[in-house]
């Protein structure tokens, strides 16, 4: 087989492959780049989803922005200026539109990191504040039908117009990324994202479930009581590359966004594999192993029990989670009791992982870690640590012609399904 190379980090990774196995890729479709993002993105908010114009926001004075902080691979750069011409045009003055970057619970960032996610022509004109879920003047609006009592950023909330900004691409629990997703979880508090994800903890909290996924309606709700008038959303390529954008109403947005993600990323195989070899898609999707996790919950939905997968991921902020660090620290001897402790304790984010990766493994015989953590990090979560090559020597050298051996470079935002059950299938006919 010829030399692949995987994405790694802000590099790629080469990886030979010698055994009898059969081996295939699992790749999302080809799809080009719309040929003038900009031009798209204007499109989409002249011509809004359920609403007949932006005129129809017309008479704030003061708007918000909800973008994305340095862990997703949001455009901005394409996104905002099309935007913020569009609310000035609302004659919203430029003084008055605040850009809040939605870091839910990851460390907020710090204005001399601000350039890593937003423009330089904006950065220097617009204001600019990082989120901060244990900030003392969060405001509360209420609580969700499911129980999560919602609590946001304080900025985002006194703004008379607020708006979120974000791609749609397929999430390991939360079914979709996009519409409210970016505030309702990104400008959210401890207390709301913890609530909320507990609900993970249900089976249809899952990669591409979106109408009976209850995650994924709690958000909506907490996107309800918000407020939010206004999404932005692109679909991207595997490059990272924007295909369409939609803007509008932010439920119409994911709900027209949604067949277009699954045109991309739905992909059938016709059996499982007996090892998996998953990469996340590069930088920033393998920025830690906390984001990196995902591409090993895609791959495992076709990985035979008792197979093993090869989670080859950078990771150069390292673990991404002291909470997941911490809990793991403990130094449980299994998955299955690191799970069985997790459920026993109130549910707690950044722990959660360990209820998460253990779910993975308990299906698995082993999960290999090709990345930069230390290995006696990696072994303390009980994972594999080594380099791809005695990963490879050791999983699939050995394999024989019957054996089947899986590879999915773009691994976090790949639908995989086995052919003859086609899980995601009853979802798409789900009324909106």
């Amino acid at each position: 087989m010829p030399t692949i190379q995987l994405p790694y980090g802000r590099t790629t990774l080469s990886l030979e492959l010698e055994t009898a196995a059969h081996v295939e890729q699992i790749l999302p479709s080809h799809v080009d780049a719309h040929p003038n993002p900009r031009v798209a993105i204007e499109q989409a908010l002249t011509e809004p989803v359920g609403l007949a114009s932006l005129r129809d926001l017309a008479g704030a004075r003061t708007a918000a922005i909800a973008i994305n902080d340095k862990t997703r691979p949001v455009p901005h750069e394409e996104m905002l200026p099309p935007l913020l011409a569009a609310l000035e045009g609302l004659g919203i003055a430029r003084d008055a539109i605040t850009l809040v970057i939605a870091t839910g619970t990851h460390i907020p960032m710090t204005p001399d990191t601000f350039s890593q996610v937003v423009p330089p022509e904006i950065e220097a004109n617009y204001h600019i504040v990082s989120h901060d879920f244990e900030a003392p003047d969060l405001v509360r609006l209420g609580t969700t039908p499911s129980g999560t009592p919602v609590a946001v950023n304080r900025a985002f909330a006194e703004a008379d117009l607020r708006v979120v900004v974000g791609n749609v691409e397929p999430h390991h629990f939360a079914g979709f990324s996009g519409g409210v997703k970016s505030a309702a979880i990104g400008l959210a508090g401890r207390e709301t994202i913890t609530a909320n994800h507990s609900l993970l903890l249900n089976p249809n909290a899952a990669l591409a479930v979106y109408h009976q996924n209850p995650l994924r309606q709690d958000i909506e709700a907490i996107g309800k009581l918000m407020d939010i008038r206004l999404a932005l959303n692109v679909v991207m390529n595997r490059k990272k590359e924007i295909v369409t954008a939609f803007a509008g109403d932010p439920r119409g947005v994911i709900r027209a966004a949604m067949p277009v993600v699954r045109g991309i990323y739905e992909t059938q195989v016709e059996a499982p594999f007996d090892v998996m070899i998953t990469c996340p898609g590069g930088y920033p999707k393998d920025i830690n192993l906390y984001q990196a996790h995902k591409a090993v919950s895609c791959a495992n939905r076709v990985t035979k029990p008792g197979g093993e997968i090869i989670l080859v991921a950078a990771c150069e902020d390292g673990v991404g989670s002291r909470g997941y660090a911490d809990f793991m620290a403990r130094g449980f001897d299994s998955h299955e009791a690191a799970m069985a402790q997790f459920v026993a304790e109130p549910f707690r984010i950044g722990a959660h992982k360990a209820y998460i990766f253990g779910r993975d493994a308990v299906k698995l015989s082993r999960i290999w870690i090709v990345s930069d953590i230390a290995p006696t990090e990696v072994k303390q979560l009980l994972l594999t640590p080594a380099d791809i090559e005695t990963a490879i020597a050791t999983a699939v050298a050995p394999l024989s012609s019957a054996a089947r051996v899986g590879i999915m470079p773009y691994a976090n935002a790949t639908i995989p399904n086995l052919a003859r059950t086609k899980h995601t299938l009853p979802e798409v006919a789900q009324a909106p």
